[in-house]
């Protein structure tokens, strides 16, 4: 009776698991030919009952999936969410919790007690307390809201379950599978418009807002690509799948036509020597040297002004190579754009450095900040983008205090992973490491000219990385230990 019960309970599974992804496929391509991007959240009707009988590990690979293949709706009020993605996201934090209440006990300790995840939860209190001295409270709180389930999802239930190189293999092919799946429609569309510059933000719909989220993901994910082929025995089919996915997306970074996606890949390379050669220290000294010199040079003397561009000749181009002469020259719309609002951002700086304007406030505040000779054909900003800088808008948002609990952290993860390399002597987990820093490195570099951690397709992997480097050092210390 115990055999029919488990047989009748796996099949139970294997149908509900089924019904779940069978739902995303139809979603999908239901949305896609209907443009009823709602259908994207389908998968939601079958989550209860799969929670209920299921292991959540199962329905977290389910949000990996869905995260390229996410799309952005807008609500009735003005609320806007990712479908089927965010609406998962939620769900499982409110599981996991469940879950961690009443089987605490197998949870690794050290990993709620590791220096990374203090520093993250130090982070996370202090957008808290900025909240409470917000200057619009309700959007400061629904800001905490969304940073509370990504941390909860992509930090602490990926600690949970991505702690073995088998756990990060599957975490790889989900995500993998469904950024090739984007890549190759993309590619088909951009091909029927000759692969034109100006055509490519017209093809990324409905997985991708513009082209900068687009090879964001495409670029964060490179070094888990780069390194995936190790794992498959040379020239089986899923190596030469591997190997020509590097080449396609390679390719597809090109076509993005995005310059900070090429800057980062180039950083990352260099991150690659750096961390081999532990030099990361210095090079973090470095950086901190270099951005204090250049803040203190454009603002003495109010130096800033010398960088005014020249309203009518800042313009939108069609070309690529037109754009980058352009940017060489201070001509280019959207550079010039980022310095409009950069400008705005340090004014506001100045005026409330300690607390800022409160987490996501931005937007409702700059505009009487702004110097009208840095002014673009783009300054009124109709799709109420941010100031295009991470590290500037957490300062903005979040007091000086802030910013610099947000770069204690980023330096503390990317340290972490040049010691854990170091410190390990399996070069699987070497791999591992090298997989997640590396692609925290190009986070942090895209951060500097944009607001990509707070949405789904690059923040999820910015917690995730964080979470593989603690359980990658916690295993090493295990390992220590035992011998």
């Amino acid at each position: 009776m115990s055999q029919l019960t488990k047989i009748v309970e796996w099949t139970s599974t294997q149908v509900l698991f089924s019904g779940l992804v069978l739902s995303l496929l139809i979603g999908i391509i239901g949305g896609l030919l209907t443009e009823t991007y709602v259908l994207f959240g389908l998968p939601v009707l079958f989550l209860g009952a799969f929670l209920v009988i299921v292991d959540f590990r199962k329905v977290f690979y389910l949000l990996l999936i869905s995260l390229p293949l996410s799309t952005e709706v807008e609500l009735p009020g003005g609320f806007g969410t990712d479908l089927p993605s965010e609406l998962l996201t939620v769900l499982l934090m409110g599981v996991f919790w469940v879950y961690a209440l009443r089987h605490g006990k197998s949870f690794n300790i050290a990993f709620l007690k590791h220096p990374l995840t203090l520093f993250l939860l130090l982070h996370l209190g202090w957008i808290f307390i900025t909240m409470l001295n917000s200057e619009l409270f309700i959007i400061s709180f629904k800001f905490l809201l969304a940073k509370i389930w990504y941390i909860s999802t992509f930090y602490f239930l990926a600690g949970y379950l991505l702690k073995t190189e088998k756990d990060i293999q599957t975490f790889f092919w989900c995500i993998f599978c469904a950024i090739l799946f984007t890549v190759i429609i993309i590619l088909i569309r951009h091909a029927a418009d000759g692969f034109s510059f100006e055509g490519v933000n017209f093809v990324l719909n409905p997985f991708y807002r513009n082209h900068v989220a687009y090879a964001a993901i495409l670029v964060l994910f490179f070094p888990y690509l780069w390194y995936a082929p190790r794992w498959s025995t040379p020239y089986s089919w899923q190596w030469w799948l591997l190997i020509g996915s590097i080449v396609l997306f390679l390719s597809a970074i090109y076509l993005t036509y995005t310059r900070a996606a090429y800057v980062s890949l180039v950083l990352a390379v260099g991150a690659y020597v750096i961390l081999k050669l532990r030099l990361m220290k210095v090079a973090i000294g470095v950086a901190i040297i270099v951005g204090l010199l250049g803040v203190i040079h454009v603002s003495t003397n109010n130096k800033y002004l010398d960088f005014a561009p020249d309203y009518s000749k800042t313009i939108t181009h069609n070309k690529f190579d037109n754009l980058l002469e352009a940017t060489a020259k201070g001509e280019d719309i959207s550079t010039m754009e980022r310095v409009y609002r950069w400008v705005a951002g340090f004014q506001m700086m100045n005026d409330k450095p300690w607390m800022g304007f409160g987490p996501g406030n931005f937007y409702e505040f700059y505009k009487p900040y702004t110097v009208n000779s840095f002014e673009t054909y783009v300054s009124d900003n109709p799709e109420h983008s941010g100031v295009h800088s991470y590290y500037l808008m957490t300062a903005i948002e979040q007091g000086v205090f802030g910013l610099v609990l947000f770069l204690v952290l980023c330096f503390y993860a990317l340290l972490l992973g040049e010691r854990v390399y170091h410190q390990t002597t399996s070069k699987a987990e070497k791999r591992l490491v090298l997989m997640a820093t590396l692609s925290l490195v190009i986070i942090d570099a895209l951060l500097l000219i944009n607001d990509v951690v707070e949405t789904d397709k690059v923040g999820s992997f910015f917690f995730i990385a964080m979470a593989i480097l603690v359980n990658m050092d916690l295993a090493t210390r295990d390992k220590t230990h035992s011998l």
